[in-house]
C-alpha cells in the first residue's frame, strides 16, 4: 500500500475534517502508541498503519477495510 492510499483511506473513513486531525493527535497502540503521522515518520509500513487504525476504528474503517 502506498502513502497516498493510506491517506486516501483515511479521508474517507474519517472525513476530511477530521482525518488530518486523526494522523496528527490520536495515538494507536498497535502502532507502540504512535499516530499515524509518527509511524510513517519512524518506517512504518503504510499497509500496518493502515491494519491498526483498522483494529482500533472497526467501525470507522468498515466500508474501507481491504
Amino acid at each position: 500500500m502506498r502513502i497516498s492510499d493510506l491517506r486516501e483511506r483515511l479521508t474517507l473513513s474519517f472525513g476530511e475534517q477530521w482525518a488530518p486531525s486523526f494522523s496528527q493527535d490520536i495515538a494507536i497502540s498497535e502502532l507502540g502508541s504512535r499516530t499515524v503521522d509518527e509511524a510513517l515518520k519512524d518506517g512504518y509500513e503504510a499497509a500496518k498503519i493502515w491494519r491498526a487504525v483498522c483494529k482500533q476504528c472497526p467501525t470507522e474503517t468498515e466500508k474501507y477495510k481491504y
